[in-house]
Formats: C-alpha cells, structure tokens, sequence
C-alpha cells in the first residue's frame, strides 16, 4: 500500500499544506490566508487560534481534495514564521498575549539592556547569535518589563510551530531549530537551553519547555477530536518540525556544505547549510531541520521583499488591481510588463528596502525605506523595479559577509517563494549578485521539506537525499555581466547611502508627536 505524508507551512500572511505519496508527488495542497496585526509603528504579533484554524482547515481540505485512505497518512509535519518570543502561556497552556512575531520591533530599550549589562562575546560564544530587537529573546523581555501581571501568570513560552504541534496532539516539545532562532538562551553547541544565559538575561529557566527535540522526531499521536476533525486516523504520527526557513532550504534540496537558498516570501532569508557554528555576528544562526545535532543553518534576513511588491501593488497599482479578472493576468504581471524593458539601475533611482527596519547585516530597527534620486522623468515602472533591486541589493548584502568567514558558499543560488515566480526579479537577483540563479519548476517551499521531515521521522524515507529526485530544476538563470558591471556601481551606492543617512533614519523616528 502507498504511504502518504502532509507536510503544513506557517507562514506570515497565510498557512500553506500539502499532501505527498512516497514518492514526492504533490496530490493535493491548500492555503488560507489571514492578517499580521499592527497596532502600532514597528509592532507585529498574531494570536495562536488564528494559525491554529489555518492548520486544521488546509490539513482537512488536502485529505479531502486527495481521496487518499487516512489510514495510509504516515505522519504530518509542521513548520512555521520566526515566532520571536513566541506564546507565552499560562498554567493551563492557554495563551495570554499574542506572539510578538519576527518582524515586531518594539523591544529597543530591551536591546540597550543587553548591550549596556551582558557579556556580548560571551552570548555570541554561547548562542552563535548576537543581539537585536530580531531575536525572541529581546521580545521576552519586553513582556517582562511592560506586562508585570502576564509575567507572573507565564508558564512556557512555546514557539508557533511547536504550538501547533501541541494543539494537535496535546504534547509540549520544542525542536531544535526553534529554540536556537530564539536566540540569547540557546547553546548552539551543547544544542540546550543555555541555564547561564538564562540567569543573566533575568528569564526564569523553567519558562523553556523541558523536552527538546530533533525536528523529524515524532511529538505524539493526534488527538482523537483533531483527527475526526481533519479526517485521519488518531494514531497518525506528528513531528516536531522546525523553522520556516530551514525546512523550505531542505525542500529545495540543500542538504550539504555551502549549499544556499534565498526564500522569497514576505521577507527574504538566504541561507546556507554549514557544520561551523558561530560564522558572524551579522548573521543568524540555529540547528537545521535535518541532522539537527550536527547540521546548522545560518542566514541573513531581509525584513521586506515580497511586502515590499505588494505594498506598491496595493498603494500604486490600483489600476492593475481592478484589470486583473478582467482580463485574468494578475496585478503583480501586469506592472512586471510595464517594468521590464527600464534599464539596469532603474535610470538613476535607487531603493534602501529597510520598510520594516532591517536584520542582517545592518541590524537596524531604526532605518527605513528610502527612495534616492526621484525626478520628473521617473515612473511608476522606474520604481517599481527599483524596489525588486533594493531586494537584490540586500541579498548580495548579506552574502557579501560570508565572504569574510572560512564558510565556502556554491555558486548558484537557488530561489524559492513567491518571488521566484515573477517574471523578471529573479533575472534581477542574478545580475545584481553575479551569481546564477536556479528555480524549481513547481516549487512548493517549506511544506515540501515538511512532508519529507515526516517521512523521515515515521520510516517511509531513510536517506533525506531522497528529495533530490522529487524536484525538477528550470534552466538557470545566468547573470549579465554587461548589467552586474552597472549594478556594481548602484551596489557601491546603496550601502554608502544608509551610512550617510543612518543617523538621519534615527532622528527621525524619534520624533515624537
């Protein structure tokens, strides 16, 4: 009999399932979309129960759109968006805050903290990571020292994925590459809740959950309502799953040293497979989805990309937008036609992408988007693919700092996400870089790596190289040196600007009204 795996990605703006057979067929797959909360500039956080339905549903609808048999559904794993300082919960593991997610900014004066009263070598030596308002740490802090009431009633703080895994089977276990993206109470080597750490941040130890666990390991079976509920069996294994990132850098088959994938979604994280911890301070890192105790994932994040397009899509595309059932080509195509033929460096205008502050490698939470060099000339095309420039700008950033380390990066870069899609950004991306650029024809991301985590935790798969006979590779995308000879001058440019204007981007944001 076939076996079956479901795979399920958390995301941002919208969680994404699919169901596979043994192998690596997608059958079925769903996405139910849903909102961030902003209540105020900088601030980002999300309720459990929304990401809670979100799974439910889509694992419910792709057993039904599959027809397949639920007793022949192997396993299912989970893995979600950077949940920052994930949920904190009460005694009764109910949630009494929202999660500040990745993207939350709010927890400034808690990084000032750290940085006036912790040992920096020492956290980077412990965790590998250093110090921002990025990290879940920071945020953890920042409940602690403007919600007193909440703090005392915490019993775990419990990051999305491992949430989900709970609500669906009822255990508590966080994986391995959950834990070490939180940041500052992680040992990336000893692959622990750093006790040391814990004591001199000021967070209880016991506020961690006890049971860490690799994330092809099975959590528990499916709770008996949750399997009515979606339709399978109640004894259907569930995995511990992991990071987002990671596992869609696993779903596009980077298994090996100095592989990298930049996943392009509503932010961007490029990301490479190393076995050496503690690379860089401006760069992430955290145990990867697969050979967990051994295997690290390091990455440089872009706060924006895909937000980036969509924001402009929304605010100056409203005329794109109301074309687009009429004549069923999507608003994002539509202003990609227009787009395409303006020359490399969008005619003197050039984009800082830092919308939402920005991660590595500025670690900045004060800067901001920036548009330099508009005149009456420039069009809506013109700035349109400046903002798919600024994003290519901060990937060669970012892989800029890898440069310095003893890490060996391959040559292509493979691009997975929405981005990768357009019809001309990843070209953008090749150019800008000078590196090659390699797309997978039906892309699935992370919840790709999720169904194959499954598998492999169950037994359906014993080596995870299987994934590479799952996945069929466009031709690659070659950069034009004619064109990278251009963008090196613009690339020059835009990391002088954000050094003359940092100071400015600060000021400004501390205006206060």
């Amino acid at each position: 009999m076939m076996s079956y795996l479901i795979g399920v990605d958390i995301g941002t703006q919208g969680t994404k399932a699919v169901l596979i057979d043994e192998n690596g067929k997608v059958l079925s797959h769903s996405y139910q979309g849903y909102e961030v909360e902003t209540p105020r500039p900088s601030w980002a956080q999300q309720w459990p129960n929304v990401w809670v339905q979100a799974t439910l549903d889509t694992i419910k609808d792709v057993v039904e759109k599959s027809g397949v048999d639920s007793n022949s559904v192997k396993g299912i794993a989970v893995s979600s968006l950077y949940g920052g300082s994930g949920i904190p919960v009460d005694k009764n593991n109910e949630p009494l805050h929202p999660c500040l997610i990745w993207m939350d900014r709010r927890a400034e004066k808690e990084v000032e903290w750290v940085k006036n009263n912790i040992d920096l070598d020492k956290l980077f030596e412990i965790t590998g990571n250093h110090v921002n308002s990025y990290f879940g740490f920071t945020k953890i802090l920042w409940i602690k020292n403007n919600y007193p009431e909440i703090w005392k009633k915490i019993k775990h703080f419990i990051p999305p994925a491992n949430y989900i895994v709970y609500k669906l089977t009822g255990e508590i276990a966080v994986d391995l590459s959950s834990a070490g993206n939180i940041g500052g109470v992680f040992d990336l080597k000893k692959r622990k809740w750093s006790e040391e750490m814990m004591v001199d941040l000021g967070i209880p130890y016991k506020f961690m959950p006890e049971r860490l666990v690799s994330c092809t390991e099975i959590v528990a079976n499916l709770e008996q309502e949750i399997a009515e509920y979606v339709g399978l069996s109640a004894d259907t294994p569930v995995m511990a799953g992991g990071v987002d990132a990671p596992v869609a850098t696993l779903g596009a088959g980077a298994l090996t040293e100095g592989n990298h994938v930049a996943m392009t979604g509503t932010s961007m994280c490029w990301g490479f497979v190393t076995e050496k911890a503690n690379l860089s301070e401006g760069l992430v890192s955290m145990p990867h989805s697969i050979e967990s105790m051994n295997k690290i994932y390091t990455f440089g994040g872009s706060s924006t990309a895909g937000a980036l397009v969509r924001w402009f899509r929304d605010e100056f595309g409203k005329l794109e937008l109301s074309l687009e059932d009429e004549i069923e080509i999507n608003a994002y195509t539509l202003l990609e036609m227009k787009a395409k033929d303006i020359p490399a460096g969008s005619e003197g205008l050039l984009v800082l992408p830092y919308f939402m502050g920005e991660r590595s490698p500025i670690w900045d939470s004060n800067a901001r988007g920036t548009i330099i060099g508009l005149s009456l000339y420039h069009t809506r095309e013109h700035l349109f693919k400046a903002f798919m420039e600024g994003v290519a700008y901060a990937l060669r950033h970012n892989m800029e700092l890898v440069s310095n380390t003893d890490a060996k990066l391959d040559k292509e870069i493979i691009l997975v996400g929405g981005v990768s899609k357009s019809t001309i950004w990843p070209q953008i991306f090749a150019d800008v870089t000078g590196h090659p650029v390699r797309i997978i024809k039906n892309d699935v991301e992370a919840p790709l790596g999720d169904a194959l985590l499954a598998g492999i935790g169950v037994g359906v798969f014993d080596d995870p190289k299987i994934i590479i006979d799952w996945l069929d590779f466009k031709e690659a995308i070659v950069p034009d040196l004619d064109k990278t000879k251009i963008y090196d001058q613009y690339y020059k440019q835009y990391k002088e600007i954000y050094l003359n204007i940092k100071d400015n981007m600060k000021a400004i944001h501390q205006i206060k009204e």
